[in-house]
C-alpha cells in the first residue's frame, strides 16, 4: 500500500458537516490499508477573524504574538477532524507544528521551513494511525510558534511529504484541478489531466490561484509527486509531473492561460540615456521592497533621453509612484506617467520549446480582435503581454481558442 499526504483548504473544513466529508474520504484510504497524514488549514474566513480582533488592538499587531493569534485556527480544525476519524473507528492522533517539529526561521508571519523531525510521525504510522498537522505553522529554534504565509498549508503538505517519502501529495481544494484558463472566464476550458511543475510555477507566479508558489517550487526541488483534487467532487484531478518527459502524450505548444488584473504600468519619460540609470531608477523600489515584474526601456531619442517603463502590482503603485518622482526629480527627468488600468495575459507551455511560431500566433489571434500590446515579456516557456485591462478576458478567450486548448491532447 502507499503513504499519501492529503491537504485539505479552509472551504473544505469551513463546517462540522465538511470535517465529516473529509473524515469519510480520509478513512476511505485507510480503509484501504493506506498510510495517511492528512494537513488542514483553518476553518474558512478564521484566520481573517483572527486578523481583525489583532488589529482592534494594535493598529500593526506585533508579529510574534499574532503568528501565536492565527497559529489556533489550524488547531481547531486538527482536533475536530481526529474526533471524527476516532468516531469512525479509526485510530489518529492531531500535532501543532510545534509538536511534529517543524522547524522554521525566524521570520514571524512569512517564515520559511528548514527541518522536519519525522520520528514521531513513523512511530505513529507504523502503529496504524492517522496523522492529522497543522498546516500553516512551525517552531524556530527558541521554540516560538510561526507561520509561513498565507497559503502556507500547501507548503506544509509538501513538506511533509518530502520529508516522508510520501508516494503522493494531494492538495484537496474546492476545484477539481488545473484548468487551461479560468472556467468563468472561458466555458470551454479543459481540466489537464497533467502538467509539468515548470509550467505549474509559471501558471501560479502569473496569476493562477490554484497552489501557493512556494509548494510548488518545494514540490519541484524534492521530486514531490503533486496531484491537485477536488474536495467535493470525485475524480483523478491534476498531476503536476516533474518534466514533460514523464508525459506519454505529445506536448502542445501552448498548456495554458494565465492573467492577472492587478497590475499597475508606471513610465519615467526623459531619463539620460547611459549606464547605471535603470539601477537609479530601481534600486529604491526594491529597497522598499516592491516586486517589479515587467520592465521595458525604450529606443534612445535624438536628446540622448530615453523612456523607462515597468510594472509593479496595483496595491503598490502609490508606494512607487512617490519613489519614482523622487528619483524623476534628481535626474532632471520629464516627469512619471502611471497607469493602473492594465492587464497581464501570458501564454505558458514546456512545447513552445520545440514549436515554432508561438509568438506571431499570438501576436496574430490578438491583432485580429484589434487588442494593442502595450509590453512583452519572454522566458523559455512563456510569452506575457500587457494589455488594456478592457481587453482582458476578449484577450484569453481569442488565445483560448487560437491555440486550441479547448481540444483533448492527442496521444503521441
Amino acid at each position: 500500500m502507499s503513504l499519501f499526504v492529503q491537504k485539505y483548504g479552509g472551504t473544505s473544513v469551513g463546517s462540522i458537516e465538511r470535517i465529516e466529508a473529509v473524515a469519510d474520504k480520509v478513512a476511505g484510504f485507510r480503509g484501504q490499508g493506506h498510510d495517511m497524514v492528512v494537513v488542514l488549514s483553518a476553518m474558512s474566513g478564521e484566520t481573517n477573524r483572527l486578523i481583525a480582533l489583532a488589529s482592534q488592538i494594535q493598529e500593526r499587531p506585533d508579529p510574534r504574538e499574532l503568528d501565536v493569534l492565527i497559529s489556533t485556527g489550524e488547531q481547531v480544525t486538527i482536533a475536530l477532524l481526529t474526533m471524527a476519524l476516532k468516531k469512525r473507528g479509526y485510530d489518529a492522533c492531531s500535532y501543532t507544528g510545534g509538536q511534529i517539529k517543524i522547524l522554521t526561521d525566524n521570520a514571524h508571519t512569512k517564515a520559511r521551513i528548514q527541518r522536519i523531525d519525522i520520528a514521531r510521525m513513523r512511530d505513529d504510522l507504523n502503529g496504524g494511525r492517522v496523522v492529522v498537522v497543522a498546516g500553516f505553522q512551525g517552531v524556530d529554534e527558541h521554540g516560538d510558534i510561526t507561520t509561513l504565509g498565507r497559503g502556507g498549508s500547501d507548503t506544509t503538505g509538501v513538506a511533509l511529504a518530502a520529508a516522508l517519502n510520501a508516494n503522493e501529495c494531494q492538495i484537496y481544494t474546492d476545484v477539481d484541478g488545473v484548468y487551461t484558463t479560468d472556467p468563468r472566464v472561458v466555458d470551454s476550458a479543459r481540466r489537464l489531466e497533467r502538467i509539468t511543475f515548470e509550467e505549474m510555477l509559471e501558471m501560479a507566479s502569473l496569476g493562477s490561484k490554484v497552489l501557493q508558489i512556494r509548494a510548488v517550487e518545494f514540490a519541484g526541488k524534492y521530486k514531490v509527486p503533486l496531484r491537485i483534487l477536488s474536495t467535493f467532487e470525485e475524480g483523478d484531478g491534476t498531476l503536476i509531473t516533474l518534466d514533460e518527459e514523464d508525459d506519454n502524450m505529445e506536448q502542445p505548444s501552448v498548456s495554458g492561460i494565465a492573467f492577472n488584473r492587478d497590475e499597475a504600468k508606471l513610465t519615467i519619460r526623459g531619463v539620460p540615456d547611459k549606464p547605471g540609470i535603470a539601477t537609479r531608477i530601481l534600486a529604491p523600489i526594491g529597497n522598499k521592497g516592491i516586486d517589479v515584474d515587467v520592465i521595458v526601456q525604450n529606443v534612445s531619442a535624438a536628446d540622448g533621453t530615453t523612456d523607462f517603463t515597468f510594472t509593479v502590482h496595483r496595491n503598490e503603485l502609490e508606494g512607487a509612484r512617490k519613489l519614482l518622482e523622487a528619483v524623476s526629480t534628481e535626474l532632471d527627468a520629464r516627469g512619471v506617467v502611471v497607469d493602473d488600468r492594465i492587464a497581464k495575459v501570458s501564454i505558458v507551455g514546456v512545447g513552445m520549446r520545440s514549436h515554432t511560431r508561438v509568438a506571431s500566433r499570438m501576436f496574430e489571434a490578438l491583432s485580429a480582435d484589434n487588442i494593442n500590446i502595450q509590453m512583452i515579456t519572454t522566458s523559455e516557456i512563456k510569452i506575457s503581454v500587457i494589455i488594456d485591462e478592457r481587453y482582458l478576458e476578449l484577450a484569453v478567450r481569442a488565445l483560448h481558442s487560437a491555440f486550441e486548448l479547448s481540444e483533448p491532447r492527442a496521444a503521441g
